[in-house]
């Protein structure tokens, strides 16, 4: 048995809303989309090697009974490791809502972290030593 990957499937309360923010704010592209148009239940996303899905809070807690009386977001935080963030951080700052300015952890990283549409916390890293 091997692992092949890892694919968060994200509950939120608006797909399309959801698609447009993270498509036209850091660039990913649907690859796939339940239905095809219209008011979407379920999005697969991608850019480079990330890939994430959405899917409607009411179809995931019917489908995930044991989440059903949870609030969607909680501790949940995406890290993604990125190449030239400096450039990173001064294209998204104007256009996202920041969480944790730029700056070097107490483990090395620097790091900035940002709230999507959905209140969830994507923090963006890159160890500038070895890059």
């Amino acid at each position: 048995m091997t692992f092949q990957s890892l694919v968060p499937n994200i509950a939120v309360p608006d797909v399309n809303q959801t698609v447009e923010y993270y498509s036209q704010i850091l660039g990913f592209q649907v690859v796939n989309s339940i239905p095809a148009s219209g008011k979407l239940a379920w999005a697969m996303l991608k850019v480079h090697s990330i890939t994430i899905m959405f899917q409607e809070e009411k179809s995931f807690k019917e489908e995930y009974s044991s989440l059903h009386n949870l609030p969607i977001g909680g501790c949940l935080t995406l890290y993604v490791f990125v190449d030239n963030i400096r450039a990173l951080y001064d294209n998204l700052k104007s256009k996202i809502t920041l969480i944790n300015e730029l700056n070097i952890t107490f483990y090395g990283m620097t790091e900035f972290a940002i709230e999507d549409c959905n209140g969830y916390i994507l923090t963006f890293a890159q160890n500038e030593k070895q890059s």
